[in-house]
């Protein structure tokens, strides 16, 4: 087996677990990153879709009791069914939006410039959403209205631009439209269950003729890392939240998109030379 591949892998699946939940895009690091460890090939590709998977399966987990009760309480309980309509609500513009536009998405948008404009975009609706300051009227996610979900909803759309950030999108946009800072981040922990779940099989009943037996070791062992990594990454979100706000996220971004952009520039200059 390959070493440098697997630990190609292992690079990847903490990148992905450790960025995923985080308002600072997974998707543009695995772009950069894929693209700097030469690893951004038809195999590439499949291989984001397994750590994803990881990634998610890590939510699931930590929330494993929630989401148990939930289950448990179709039947009858009234909390739990509201839960559930409120992440298909929330669900819905981002799938529709993603499966009309995905093509022309993956074919103008999936480049290192593109996702560096959307980081210092993103960066700065973190220090406007910061400064604002907005009053939160929702303290639980269990007091979510359909409305409420609606929104946060639209606001995941803007998370189809590569770069602009899932977790962002939808954090800042329930801080907006009246969550508090602990139930927004919460929320979209949620809601990238169904999202990623129907992205991922998405793209497996896409690329399924590109999974081999032989790339399995790859795939565990980015598997297990972006778990791992997610794990972590979401339990340390969820204390920072309660004593930070997000704009040390939002300076990051700002390295993290001018890194981005002084690499770009020096790639098509030597492009033309």
């Amino acid at each position: 087996m390959d070493a440098l591949l697997l630990f190609k892998a292992l690079i990847l699946g903490v990148v992905e677990g450790l960025t995923e939940f985080l308002p600072v895009s997974s998707t543009g690091h695995l772009i950069i990153v894929g693209d700097l460890l030469n690893f951004n090939d038809e195999v590439g590709k499949v291989f984001e879709i397994v750590i994803q998977l990881g990634a998610i399966l890590a939510v699931c987990w930590e929330y494993r009791a929630r989401l148990g009760r939930v289950a448990a309480g179709l039947a009858g309980d009234g909390v739990a069914r509201r839960f559930v309509f409120n992440l298909f609500v929330a669900f819905l513009p981002a799938a529709i939006l993603g499966l009309l536009f995905i093509k022309t998405i993956k074919a103008h948008l999936f480049n290192p410039f593109s996702v560096a404009i959307a980081f210092i975009v993103g960066a700065l609706v973190i220090f406007w959403v910061e400064k604002k300051a907005f009053h939160p009227r929702i303290d639980r996610v269990d007091d979510m209205t359909w409305k409420d979900a609606l929104k946060v909803g639209l606001a995941q759309c803007f998370a189809l631009i590569p770069g602009t950030s899932r977790s962002g999108a939808t954090i800042m946009g329930g801080m907006v439209f009246g969550l508090s800072r602990k139930t927004a981040t919460e929320f979209s922990f949620f809601l990238a269950i169904p999202i990623m779940f129907a992205a991922t099989f998405y793209d497996v009943y896409k690329h399924w003729q590109l999974l081999h037996l032989h790339d399995l070791g790859t795939f565990a062992v980015g598997f297990v890392t972006a778990f791992v990594s997610a794990f972590v990454a979401i339990r340390a979100l969820l204390r920072y939240v309660a004593h930070h706000s997000f704009t040390g996220f939002a300076w990051y971004r700002i390295v993290f998109g001018a890194v981005l952009l002084v690499y770009y520039r020096a790639e098509l200059f030597q492009a033309m030379s």
